[in-house]
């Protein structure tokens, strides 16, 4: 019985480190932000986006406006100089104001929460840019004068103009309609008190490009957010990526910290356990074998007896979990040398023998011949045969029979394999058995409980020597357990070399 505590309720919580927590704390704050400050429609993150991606473009478009409004104030001035500079004046107030709030915005330090407010700003400097607009059809020119007909003149440049806008405002969304709605209001004010059919249908078709250029914009601007929505998920999804990896990289490095600290626990236990141990197992033997004297009391003796086996059951215990301990640890050391596998198999048959001669059991040899020698631990295989051996007699029922068998495998290496026909291993409880102090149930029922360290050491001890371990069964069928070295673990046969005369 452990008189150790249970763990905490903190302890049995998964940890999180502090670069997982800030990250976690980031990302809630900044969904909480964006269901407070988005009312309808975009996140203030994407709405933030467009608005830059819309300064970006105005300061590229700026020059081609200017263009246009140079090009027309030009063709204007040789009509009517007085106009061209009213039309001059008012496009450099409005484009004043316009960079007013292009700078303001470039050097506000909290831009997305007032994303809504930013993009009112800019909307109002752009219905300031198109009053010029409104202005130029409304002034009272001369229609007829000069080479080019003034109508043409204004239209093109207009339309001009509605098409620049809508390429270079998309991002910000309702730009034409607030850029342009006072030429609208100006254009269908020359359409009801103009006579001519033809000026009345050029009204009426550059008040069309209005709308027309504004599903233009609102479609480049859906493009827009669509690549902003995609690029926001794909840095989630790389954030999420990388703190799942620190997760993971914290976790197994708790986990290899635990497994190294319960390793070097376990060595220091066994290491101090076997020292007394030692100690009761002398001199019960020495009791036992009545070398100071005789006992005299029969019933002395079994208690003697008693001890000294129990004694040497713990012992067995400790060496096992000491063995363990030590390859979790790294700290098992293979001396390595030329061995047949076969006389290994001999060896643990041997040890066993007797035991399962009181259970009537037989045990069959089934070895290759002539297999070349092998290169590993003497002390390790010995102790894979023996363990997987001992679990075969230890769970077969009288008068069964287990088969031993060692010889190639297809890959050019060897193996050693142990097959019963007791009660066998459900598909479910294998995992089990080859974890550390694991049990199946057909261990738990039987009278001959182990330690549950016996297959974990020989899987370990394969690891060890680049090999595998193989554990089959069928419930009611039996148990076959295969330990398999590889081709590099077998030493190869040279031929003699003949003398040359």
């Amino acid at each position: 019985m452990s008189l150790a505590p249970p763990p905490s309720l903190n302890e049995t919580l998964p940890h999180r480190g502090p670069a997982t927590r800030r990250g976690d704390v980031t990302e809630t704050v900044r969904s909480a932000r964006d269901r407070l400050l988005s009312p309808a429609g975009l996140p203030p993150r994407i709405e933030l986006a467009l608005l830059r991606q819309h300064v970006g473009q105005l300061l590229v478009g700026v020059p081609i406006v200017s263009g246009i409004v140079a090009v027309l104030a030009i063709a204007v001035g040789l009509r009517e100089a007085s106009f061209a500079w009213v039309w001059i004046v008012s496009h450099l107030v409005a484009s004043g104001f316009l960079l007013g709030v292009v700078l303001r915005f470039e050097a506000s330090t909290r831009p997305i929460f007032q994303a809504q407010s930013w993009k009112r700003l800019f909307l109002a400097g752009h219905f300031l840019s198109g009053l010029p607009w409104a202005l130029l059809w409304l002034w009272p020119l001369c229609r007829s004068c000069g080479p080019i007909d003034t109508n043409a003149l204004l239209f093109a440049t207009s339309l001009g103009a509605i098409a620049t806008v809508a390429m270079i405002g998309a991002a910000l969304g309702g730009v034409v309609i607030a850029t342009f709605l006072p030429l609208a209001g100006a254009l269908a004010f020359r359409a009801t008190t103009s006579q001519d059919a033809s000026e009345q249908a050029l009204y009426g078709l550059l008040i069309c490009a209005i709308p027309f250029f504004t599903l233009v914009a609102d479609r480049l601007r859906r493009g827009s957010v669509e690549r902003l929505r995609h690029r926001a998920e794909r840095d989630q999804l790389v954030s999420e990526i990388e703190t799942a990896r620190i997760q993971s990289d914290e976790a197994r490095q708790r986990a290899e910290e635990a497994n190294l600290a319960k390793s070097q626990f376990l060595a220091t236990m066994s290491h101090e356990l076997r020292t007394p141990l030692n100690a009761i197992l002398g001199f019960s033997e020495v009791i036992s074998n009545e070398i100071l004297g005789p006992v005299g009391n029969e019933t002395y003796r079994d208690y003697v007896n008693d001890i000294h086996q129990s004694g040497q059951h713990l012992l067995d215990l400790i060496n096992e979990i000491l063995d363990l301990s030590r390859v979790e640890a790294g700290r098992y050391t293979l001396n390595e040398e030329p061995l047949l596998l076969a006389n290994k198999a001999r060896e643990g048959i041997g040890y066993v023998q007797l035991k399962a001669d009181t259970k009537r059991i037989s045990i069959v040899s089934e070895f290759e011949p002539n297999l070349p020698q092998l290169w590993g631990d003497p002390r390790s295989l010995r102790q894979v045969v023996l363990n997987l051996l001992s679990n075969a007699v230890k769970f077969t029922p009288e008068g069964g029979r287990i088969v031993c068998r060692v010889g190639w495998t297809a890959g050019g290496g060897q193996y050693v394999s142990v097959s019963d026909n007791g009660p066998g291993i459900p598909a479910e409880e294998l995992p089990t058995v080859l974890s550390s102090f694991g049990q199946g149930s057909s261990a738990i029922k039987s009278a001959e409980q182990g330690t549950g360290l016996g297959l974990p050491i020989v899987q370990a001890l394969m690891t060890l020597h680049n090999g595998r371990f193989e554990l089959h069964s069928e419930l009611g069928r039996g148990t076959e357990a295969i330990a398999i070295f590889p081709h590099s673990r077998v030493l190869e046969v040279m031929p003699a070399m003949q003398d040359f005369v």
